[in-house]
């Protein structure tokens, strides 16, 4: 009898860990396809996306600013300390990190950090609607939670992640090269130097953007639709919400970056 209950433990584990990732795909499919068939209708939801668009963008650009350009800043300065110390390879920095910020930094790094404060705030929102049964209201109004609360977060969310992402890449860019000019003298022509920059890596690099910003609400809002209890069930889906948007993007990363080495070879 003793010997029986940690496999039930297990097993019930189990069984909801599956019913959570057929919660999630369900989520997702409904989130893809109202996004897909129904959500542009009505000057009433574009002002929704448009003010989704605004909670996303706007204020979430100092936040990707400054840690985007404290990041180039790193990246170069440390990049010119290991080049200088045994063969001067500082005209190579400015291209290889254009390279690298373009393919993965850029838009990993700008997803990781709207998943955090963006995650956290789809989640705490709809959560706190779940708590407070404005859910169940929604349902008796025959309107679907998922169309009305994650699907213009969706929308808004794709695009203004790629905006950032390209914004925080600016940032970055502009701030490691002042770091290379100002700490180890790189001429500002040979940092911003786009040459090894091709066009699979720019694709690459939006495709990643999209996809974290797919990823984001949906994750978000699947935490905060599962919400429980009172305060702390809101505390508790808004911390699952950072934990998951994040190892979905570490996910996505990695995908897509293989699918790509496997489609363009060593030669990406």
């Amino acid at each position: 009898m003793i010997a029986r209950r940690p496999l039930t433990a297990i097993g019930r584990r189990a069984l909801d860990g599956v019913d959570a990732a057929l919660e999630l795909g369900r989520v997702a499919v409904g989130t893809i396809v109202g996004a897909l068939i129904s959500y542009w209708r009505g000057p009433r939801r574009r002002g929704e996306i448009a003010r989704q668009m605004y909670f996303i963008g706007n204020r979430s650009l100092l936040f990707v600013a400054v840690t985007l350009g404290f990041i180039g800043m790193v990246m170069v300065y440390q990049t010119c300390l290991l080049t200088t110390q045994v063969v001067d390879g500082r005209g190579q920095v400015g291209a290889q990190f254009a390279r690298l910020l373009v393919l993965d930094v850029g838009p990993s790094l700008t997803a990781m950090m709207l998943a955090t404060r963006v995650g956290a705030g789809i989640a705490a929102e709809i959560g706190s609607m779940k708590v407070t049964e404005q859910i169940d209201a929604l349902r008796m109004s025959g309107v679907t939670p998922v169309d009305y609360l994650v699907v213009p977060r969706f929308l808004a969310s794709v695009i203004m992640t790629v905006v950032l992402t390209m914004f925080g890449m600016a940032v970055a860019w502009g701030a490691g090269g002042l770091t290379g000019y100002y700490s180890f003298q790189i001429n500002p022509r040979t940092f911003f130097d786009l040459s090894m920059v091709a066009p699979a890596h720019v694709w690459l690099g939006m495709t990643k953007a999209a996809a974290y910003g797919a990823a984001i609400p949906i994750v978000a809002g699947f935490c905060g639709l599962r919400a429980k209890g009172s305060s702390e069930g809101v505390g508790a889906a808004t911390t699952a919400a950072v934990i998951g948007s994040s190892f979905a993007v570490l996910i996505i990363d990695f995908t897509i970056s293989a699918i790509g080495l496997i489609i363009w070879g060593a030669g990406l």
